[in-house]
């Protein structure tokens, strides 16, 4: 099966009796648990293992996970630019939460708003704890204002907001009201997203799409859409990834007129049912959108991928497909036959160094899944992978959503009752189009999951905590662990190279064929340089004694 230290082949019955030696560090209880969530990716006909997600993470494991505020104002809302974004709660939350994704932004002139450079924060004191903050928050609100003559204002609820019942809701109506009374055109409202309200960040993505679909999705009648005219959905332009999509699809002819919300506006979320089709990208973070736009609107929604070369084409072509114009069509094939020789070139050169090479990606989102189609490129094999906050449909497939139970936590998320639209609901094709497409191999609504693209002697893992990442490190030496800037370190220590895919480092963008080249340079860089088996960890050069529990099994 291996060498003394590290695993090179191996089957499926070794991976599993892997699984059961790390489980026995646990208590038995939490080893019950985590067996669930620990898969062999032993799948057959397209039915992969069903795997336990969404689900809170053991008091005592330090996982990788993020809170439900940092998915809400960090993830969703921090990328758009000219919303003023208010952290109601102490500074260090504001500060947690304020570039840390190096998400871009480009202002189409100097003198429109760019907000995403301030950090804005109601910096609550033990004073505010004891007796109230919503003074201290209309105040926070007026004085944005005032300063900033913004379009619209966002507050985000904290742990101790939650904890001492500040209405952060009735806060942005009395202001707001206050404001319009004076002739002032501004949007303020807030979000429910203390960051113990759901099992991760995933909670908080839900939250955050709820208030901009009810609050600013929809006011924009006016705005006149593109011949091809799209929103991109779950891209948030870390490293300049929206640049690149956005590029390669003008190029074709394709309008990109809302992101949500790498680059975004608050003018874009307002305009976003005018497009004709949804396109998502991570299909966690945003899924709730698409289904709610295509219910009150009328939009259907498609997957893509814009991170892989096969990715990319694929899906301009799918959604040239959709539009079924021929001369689209053709321009489509022609962007990427521009594009392809670069790729090859880059290939011919970097793919006989990185060949047969290692990867695990454990990375929020759709990343873990989308990367692989880069290292799949280079010849490289992912050993295993995971999502810090998924469900089971992004393991499984959407065809388990009628499987999933609805337990506590998911209820502590506000489900909106979304209806037609009486006089805005415009289906974007017919019955009739739709199956005609259906029967060409187009595909609405789907998506399969990264268990179905993944190898059966593979590992998948859901919410990798640090004990169970230094063990696989350790066992299977990779050439190569992505994950964010938590794990990076620890792994580093261990003589492994480390690429963050939460933020990419200082690197990126590597979308589209431009971004691939990128990716593979860095990569190969990155596999290739000797630096790593010069490292030793302290504990390696001066070995400390350890000690095992024994747990009672009553």
């Amino acid at each position: 099966m291996a060498t003394k230290d590290k695993l090179v082949n191996f089957t499926n019955r070794d991976l599993n009796d892997l699984k059961e030696e790390l489980l026995k560090k646990y208590p038995p209880k939490v080893a019950r648990k985590r067996a669930k969530q620990f898969m062999v990716n032993e799948a057959t006909d397209g039915n992969p293992p069903e795997i336990q997600a969404n689900v809170r993470t053991i008091p005592g494991i330090i996982t990788m996970r993020g809170c439900t505020y940092a998915g809400c104002k960090g993830v969703i809302l921090g990328p758009t630019r000219d919303i003023v974004n208010i952290t109601h709660g102490p500074i260090g939350c504001g500060f947690y939460s304020w570039l840390t994704r190096r998400n871009q932004t480009k202002p189409e002139s100097n003198d429109d708003w760019n907000f995403m450079p301030y950090a804005f924060s109601t910096d609550m004191s033990e004073h505010d704890i004891v007796f109230g903050g919503e003074k201290k928050l209309k105040q926070a609100i007026r004085e944005a204002y005032e300063i900033f003559k913004p379009k619209a204002i966002a507050i985000f609820a904290t742990c101790p907001v939650g904890l001492i019942g500040d209405d952060i809701h009735a806060a942005a109506r009395e202001v707001k009201q206050d404001l319009n009374d004076k002739g002032v055109d501004i949007n303020i409202f807030g979000f429910s997203c203390e960051g113990y309200k759901g099992v991760s960040q995933s909670a908080g993505h839900h939250i955050a799409n709820n208030q901009i679909f009810s609050h600013v999705v929809g006011l924009d009648d006016d705005a006149k859409p593109a011949k091809y005219s799209i929103n991109m959905l779950g891209e948030y332009n870390i490293g300049g990834d929206a640049f690149v999509i956005e590029e390669l699809l003008n190029r074709c002819g394709i309008e990109i007129n809302s992101t949500f919300s790498g680059n975004s506006t608050y003018d874009q979320f307002a305009r976003a049912h005018t497009a004709d089709l949804n396109c998502i990208m991570c299909h966690r973070s945003i899924n709730y959108v698409a289904e709610m736009m295509e219910t009150k609107f009328g939009i259907p929604w498609i997957k893509v991928n814009f991170l892989g070369v096969d990715s990319t084409a694929k899906s301009m072509r799918k959604i040239a497909q959709y539009f079924g114009d021929k001369e689209l069509i053709e321009k489509v094939e022609e962007v990427i036959a521009e594009e392809m020789p670069a790729v090859e070139m880059a290939l011919a050169d970097i793919k006989p160094r990185t060949e047969g090479k290692t990867a695990m990606l454990f990375v929020g989102g759709s990343r873990a899944h989308h990367y692989q189609d880069l290292f799949k490129e280079m010849g490289m094999r992912t050993l295993a992978a995971g999502y810090e906050f998924a469900h089971r449909d992004d393991y499984e497939g959407r065809r388990v959503l009628g499987d999933i139970k609805v337990d506590a936590d998911s209820r502590n998320i506000e489900e909106l009752e979304v209806e037609a639209c009486p006089t805005r609901f415009k289906p974007r094709k017919t019955e009739e189009e739709k199956a005609q497409l259906e029967a060409e191999g187009f595909e609405f609504k789907g998506y399969d999951g990264i268990m179905s693209d993944m190898s059966t002697d593979s590992l998948v893992i859901d919410d990798l905590n640090q004990y169970e990442a230094d063990e696989l490190v350790k066992r299977f030496r990779p050439d190569v662990f992505c994950a964010g800037i938590k794990e990076k370190f620890g792994i580093q220590k261990m003589g492994i190279p480390m690429k963050q895919l939460h933020s990419y480092d200082s690197g990126g963008p590597y979308a589209g064929f431009k971004g691939a080249v990128n990716f593979y340079k860095e990569i190969d860089r990155l596999v290739n340089s000797r630096v790593w088996s010069f490292m030793k960890a302290p504990w390696e050069k001066n070995p400390e004694l350890s000690a095992t529990f024994v747990w009672e099994n009553n």
